[in-house]
């Protein structure tokens, strides 16, 4: 680890250590601490809507941004690298992930780094979603992550697959799915005492017993979150929602509750309303038909605790977390 980089953990993790003993409770980031907006699906699809990373950060820090890869040749004669898209393939002219993401967050990093270690690092946490699992498009990701590790959120590599290590937070997190291909690259490929540069998702136990609370798979130093479509709370999803009653809000909660026990962060996707005609690409499946029908469910994923709320309807989403953020003072 170069020196800078191991000045710039050491005071972060001084950070965390403090905030720990100032405040009686785990730092900000850590499962439970925090509900923030997950820009679902930021990137632009066949050349349009390429400002939804600019709108996802006009909403403020700290966020998480979601990118789906593809491994592509972003032009004729190049090599294969990383692309944001929603497909499995390429039709020529995706972005790659470095020029779309990496060099859009550039400033935003290289400022807090400047500024010093703070209690709401990761300002920028980035979503993973590998639409191609070829180990060469692992590999390239982790290259790409090696070039920004000063920016990353880490931790060391422990002897065993299920030890649990502490986080070095950085600037950015980065966090990915739970394919235990990727898991190879990702974590059994480094070394015992190595860095890790991304976190997967823990699988779902039991997913499919009718009517019951899924159970998470067991957390390690890889594997800190846990992915659920809005179906897991509300059967059918989106597209059959009825009215919000209690008996899915105190399902909301336990399913939280649950993921914060097992040290996970948890992530629900997709809460959208909106007019079918208005659609910006965004797709039918998560459409609960009104604004007001998603901002029900907005509110309350954000009095449940998730940690992550993924919509594409970035700003609505903003507006609600800033209503129910407690005044300066206040609990």
């Amino acid at each position: 680890m170069p020196m800078v980089r191991k000045r710039s953990a050491l005071a972060a993790a001084v950070v965390v250590l403090l905030l720990s003993i100032v405040c009686g409770s785990p730092p900000a980031f850590l499962p439970g601490g925090r509900v923030l907006l997950d820009a679902h699906n930021a990137y632009p699809y066949e050349g349009r809507w390429a400002d939804r990373i600019d709108r996802a950060l006009a909403t403020g820090v700290p966020l998480a941004i979601e990118q789906d890869l593809a491994f592509c040749t972003s032009e004729p004669g190049a090599r294969r690298e990383p692309v944001v898209t929603h497909e499995d393939r390429c039709h020529g002219g995706e972005p790659t992930l470095r020029a779309y993401f990496f060099e859009r967050i550039r400033p935003i990093m290289e400022r807090a780094l400047a500024e010093g270690p703070s209690a709401h690092w990761p300002l920028v946490t980035l979503n993973l979603d590998f639409k191609t699992n070829e180990p060469e498009h692992h590999r390239a990701v982790w290259s790409l992550l090696g070039e920004h590790e000063r920016w990353l959120t880490t931790a060391p590599r422990p002897e065993g697959a299920r030890d649990i290590s502490p986080l070095t937070p950085g600037p950015l997190l980065v966090l990915t799915g739970a394919h235990d291909t990727q898991q190879q690259t990702f974590f059994a490929s480094v070394p015992a005492g190595g860095t890790l540069r991304l976190f997967g998702a823990v699988a779902t136990l039991d997913p499919d017993t009718a009517g019951a609370l899924p159970r998470p798979g067991p957390p390690s130093a890889y594997r800190r979150w846990w992915n659920h479509p809005w179906r897991i709370v509300e059967a059918g999803g989106p597209r059959q929602a009825l009215t919000w009653r209690p008996e899915e809000a105190a399902r909301l909660e336990a399913l939280t509750r649950t993921a914060h026990r097992a040290g996970l962060w948890l992530r629900l996707y997709t809460l959208n309303g909106h007019p079918a005609e208005d659609a910006q690409g965004w797709f039918d499946g998560y459409n609960f038909g009104t604004r007001e029908a998603a901002a029900i469910r907005w509110r309350a994923a954000i009095d449940a605790g998730v940690d992550f709320i993924a919509t594409d309807q970035y700003e609505g989403l903003a507006g609600e977390l800033a209503r129910r953020r407690p005044a300066p003072g206040g609990r």
